[in-house]
Parts: C-alpha cells; sequence; structure tokens
C-alpha cells in the first residue's frame, strides 16, 4: 500500500481536499486504485450532530456514516463509495482506545498519547486503506490521507506524531506528504476558472511523474495521448457555457453555502450536463414567511422577488421548527404556477403539509417534528429510530426505492429502473394513513421503500415537474454522472424535458444543447421504430418509450 499525507498550513480551508481529490484523480486516469480518508481533529464521534453554520454540511454515506463533507468531494472526483471508518476523528479513536482500556487489553499499563493514542491511529489508516472502494472488490493501491486542520493546531499533535512514526513503518518508498499552504512550494497551482482545470494544471507540472517514481506505481510513461480525456473535455465545457438558468435554492442556512455543498454541486453537475451555466439564488426560508410576522418587510419582498424570477426551485432538507412555514409558501408557489420544484428530505414533507391544507383542506396538517399534537399528523416520527439520543440515530444510508407507476418522470429519468438505491439521512416520514386521500387528489407516491410503507418519491398529476424524495440524491451525483432528480429539474427549468424524455434520455451533454424546447416538440417522434405522439408527451405524463402503444 502506497500513502499520500495531505496536511495544510497557515490557515484553515487552503484547500487540501480539492488538491487531495486531484492526486486521486491523476492516480485513477492512470489505473491506479484509489482510496481516501479524511481526518478531523475535533472530538466529536462524526459530523451528524454539528450545525451546518459551524462546519458546513453533513454528508451521508452508504453505510449510513455521518461525515465530514470532504469526503463527498472524494466519492464525486474519484467515484468511489467511501465507509464510515474513512473519516477519522479524535473522539472516534479515544473512544476506541478506552474501549480497549476498559477491556483490560493494555494489561494494567498507563495508557498515553504516545504510544497507544498514536499507535490507534496508525492501525485504523492502514486497516481503513486496505478496504475495497469500488463494486468489483478491488484492493487499492494507494490511499490519499487529508489530515484536517492546520499544521501548529494542538488539536492535530497526535495525528502529526503518528504519521511521524508511519513513514517509517511504511517504508520510505511507500510514503510521501504533500503540505498545501498559501505559498507556492514545488506545484503551483493558481486561480482557475473551476475546480476541474486543477488536476488538467496539476498533471501539466508533471505530478503523475513525480508520483510514478517517487512511490514506484510503475505507471507505463508516457501517458496516452487519450490520458484523462474526460475530465479535460468538462473543463472546457465549464469554461464556455454561455446560456443561463437560475436556481432558487430555500432554506434554512443560507448565510453559509457550505451548509447546502452536496446540493449545490449536484445542480452544477445537471447544469453542467445541460450545456448551461448554474445560477443559484440562496433564499432565506424564513423570509418567504407572512410578511405581517416579519420583523423585516424589505427582506420578505426582496426574497419573493428573486425567487419569482428564477427558473426553477430546489426546497433541500433541514431540521427544527424555523423556516417551515417558508418552505410551505415556495411549495405551494410551485404548485399552484407550474414552476418546476425539487424538494429533498423535508422539501418532500412540507410539499405534503401544504397540499393536505390546500388541497385536502385539512387545516391542522403539520409534521410531529413542529407540533406534536397536530390534528392531522400528515408527516410522523419513526419511533425505530428516535430512541432519545441524537447521534446517528435516525435512518441513515443507501436503502431501497421501488417504482410503484410505469408512467413516472423520475422512473425515465432513472434509465426505467424498477428499483433503485439512495441514501438516506431522516428521523421523520409520511404518515401512511393519509397516502390514498393524497394520491386520489393528484400526488402519487411513485416510489416507496421494499416493504410498501415508507413513502420515497412522490410526483404531481398536471405538473410539467413537481418531484421530492424523501432520499438525498445529491450524494450520488458525480461531475460525469449528474443525479437524475437534478438533471429532471434543470431541464425543466429550461423548458427541455419532454423533449429529452421522448428520445428515451439518450442525448450526450453536447447533443443535448441542440433540443428544442418543449413547447417545439414535433407531432410525432420517431424512437427505436415506436412512433410517439405528442400528445403523450405533454403535460408530465409521457408514456415508457418501450411499450407497445
Amino acid at each position: 500500500m502506497k500513502y499520500i499525507l495531505v496536511t495544510g498550513g497557515v490557515i484553515s480551508g487552503v484547500g487540501k481536499g480539492v488538491i487531495a481529490s486531484s492526486f486521486g484523480t491523476i492516480l485513477k486516469c492512470s489505473n491506479i486504485h484509489v482510496t481516501s480518508i479524511k481526518i478531523d481533529p475535533y472530538i466529536n464521534i462524526d459530523a451528524g450532530t454539528f450545525s451546518p453554520y459551524e462546519h458546513g454540511e453533513v454528508y451521508v454515506l452508504d453505510d449510513g456514516g455521518e461525515v465530514d463533507l470532504d469526503l463527498g468531494n472524494y466519492e464525486r472526483f474519484l467515484d468511489i463509495t467511501l465507509h464510515r471508518d474513512n473519516n477519522i476523528t479524535t473522539g472516534k479513536i479515544y473512544q476506541h482506545v478506552i474501549s480497549k482500556e476498559r477491556r483490560g487489553d493494555f494489561l494494567g499499563k498507563t495508557v498515553q498519547v504516545v504510544p497507544h493514542i498514536t499507535d490507534a491511529i496508525q492501525e485504523w489508516v492502514e486497516k481503513v486503506a486496505n478496504q475495497p472502494v469500488t463494486e468489483d472488490g478491488t484492493k487499492p493501491q494507494v490511499c490519499i490521507v487529508e489530515l484536517g486542520g492546520t499544521i501548529g493546531d494542538i488539536e492535530g499533535m497526535p495525528f502529526v506524531e503518528a504519521f511521524r512514526q508511519f513513514q517509517f513503518r511504511v517504508k520510505k518508498e511507500n510514503f510521501v506528504c504533500a503540505h498545501v499552504s498559501m505559498v507556492p512550494q514545488v506545484l503551483c497551482i493558481h486561480d482557475l476558472p473551476s475546480i476541474y482545470r486543477v488536476p488538467i494544471l496539476m498533471q501539466s507540472q508533471g505530478i503523475l511523474e513525480f508520483f510514478n517514481d517517487r512511490l514506484q506505481l510503475n505507471i507505463p510513461m508516457p501517458p496516452p495521448r487519450k490520458f484523462m480525456y474526460k475530465w479535460k473535455d468538462l473543463a472546457e465545457r465549464a469554461d464556455t457555457l454561455c446560456k443561463d438558468v437560475t436556481i432558487a435554492l430555500v432554506g434554512k442556512y443560507t448565510k453559509l453555502e457550505d451548509s447546502y455543498a452536496s446540493v449545490t454541486k449536484a445542480l452544477q453537475h445537471a447544469a453542467l450536463a445541460a450545456g448551461l451555466r448554474l445560477k443559484i439564488k440562496y433564499i432565506e426560508a424564513a423570509n418567504l414567511e407572512d410578511v405581517t410576522r416579519s420583523a423585516d418587510p424589505v427582506s420578505y419582498h426582496e426574497a419573493w422577488q428573486q425567487f419569482c424570477k428564477s427558473d426553477g426551485v430546489i426546497v433541500p432538507g433541514g431540521f427544527g421548527k424555523r423556516g417551515v412555514d417558508g418552505k410551505i409558501e415556495a411549495c405551494k408557489w410551485c404548485r399552484e404556477t407550474k414552476k418546476p420544484f425539487l424538494g429533498i428530505c423535508l422539501g418532500l414533507q412540507t410539499a405534503v403539509i401544504e397540499f393536505s391544507r390546500n388541497v385536502l383542506n385539512l387545516t391542522g396538517a403539520n409534521t410531529t417534528e413542529i407540533d406534536p399534537d397536530a390534528e392531522h399528523a400528515i408527516v410522523i416520527d419513526m419511533p425505530e429510530y428516535n430512541p432519545g439520543m441524537m447521534g446517528s440515530t435516525m435512518r441513515l444510508g443507501k436503502r431501497t426505492t421501488v417504482f410503484a407507476y410505469d408512467n413516472s418522470v423520475l422512473k425515465q429519468l432513472y434509465g426505467n429502473k424498477e428499483r433503485i438505491e439512495e441514501r438516506h439521512r431522516h428521523r421523520y416520514e409520511v404518515n401512511p394513513k393519509y397516502v390514498p386521500q393524497l394520491e386520489v387528489a393528484g400526488m402519487k407516491f411513485v416510489g416507496r421503500d421494499e416493504e410498501n410503507i415508507r413513502m420515497e418519491i412522490l410526483e404531481l398529476d398536471d405538473h410539467p415537474y413537481f418531484v421530492a424524495t424523501q432520499y438525498h440524491p445529491e450524494y450520488l451525483s458525480r461531475p460525469l454522472k449528474p443525479s437524475p432528480p437534478f438533471f429532471g429539474l434543470i431541464l425543466a427549468s429550461v423548458g427541455k424535458l419532454h423533449s429529452y424524455l421522448a428520445r428515451g434520455c439518450r442525448l450526450t451533454p453536447r447533443q443535448l444543447s441542440d433540443v428544442e424546447s418543449d413547447d417545439e416538440i414535433p407531432e410525432t417522434v420517431m424512437k427505436d421504430n415506436i412512433v410517439i405522439s405528442n400528445e403523450m408527451l405533454t403535460e408530465g405524463k409521457s408514456k415508457s418509450v418501450g411499450s407497445s402503444s
């Protein structure tokens, strides 16, 4: 196993995560199997209980691990599936060592930072580095370890000492340290138009040759002519976009954009695939609430002006009471005005509450998260995931969703698969008791869990694109593989969704820019010798292109 340790100096947030991800991208393009570890020196066990204002978004992994947002960068750049143990914290290490001491594993010895804590760090890194992170189960060849914070922080000193020892443990030819600083050292990474240019710039300065020689990777040199072609093409498209799409993000933590890092990345991936330049308007949900109750009428009017001028709307997940009424207002506006809408987690729940209040006339409809005694508990907590503790007690990680309707827009965007797997992070769900009423009124739950109990996806009849998911599709979005719900939102926002579906969702990103808008769809479209009429494509009800009809 080869190890690359990435550290940072002077200030935090200097770009260690992007540098580490770029290292991995270059090596992966050389057919080297790469894994990643992120070390966070804080004492918390995991990121699950953090406020987004404190540390950015909480990223969720397949196994339900609630981890630092940098692991999202690694998964997106490298297209790998990491595990909860790929995120090491001081809290995890000390908990591990203390548990061993309580069992008597140290045979009565005094437990100290050196050697017991530093040994535990090294053993953890070695163990995790050898775990497969790709579907084929191949053992990684290189492990990239990012040490969070800055060199000199007191919290990080045990980790610095552990890696000082580690270089001798694994031998020089298997270990290299890359220190990221504001002052150029070996590689000069100047400002670039997009992060997709960083791996390309690194490669142009000879980083692959350096790793190949320093770590004895035996990569054939020089690289082939088409080396990193897909990344170069992606970067070129990102730099030459000329048509805009504006999405309003209605959230609770909009003062810190990192709170929605994966959501914004997923929007960027989808817009880039559609050949569009993304503009996001971050709108504080509370500012959309009734102006008579607002302490700041100016913010209310400015928020609604930006909201109404957007091409599409996304209401992401969140917790707590603040801003929920504003999200409900956003759902109502999108439903009534036919504005393209995507709700995620709490976004789905607020959409159901709004529909229950204003279409089913259930005025007391609410979520038990806000009103435990609601007259109509449309959204309820899941007792098995609410034992009274906050950390890691939600429905977390990858779960299966089964499509219940064949004519679902989202099913088509997912390639007409019967079932999909996406990641979850929630403690509340739609009350199954009200599902029949909601569906009769036009809100269809087109995706459900395997037991047909939990509602996973909803779509609204007679709407260009009103979609919401209980799961978090943003976690599995990749630069070269955009998330289907996000891609659908972007296409619907520029009037190209139904023409895209009519062509079987098979167009390449370059071809997509030439697709006509939905109001220009011809009377008939030929697809695999099947004639699809314009009537079948209207109002979001296009039939599966593979059907005999």
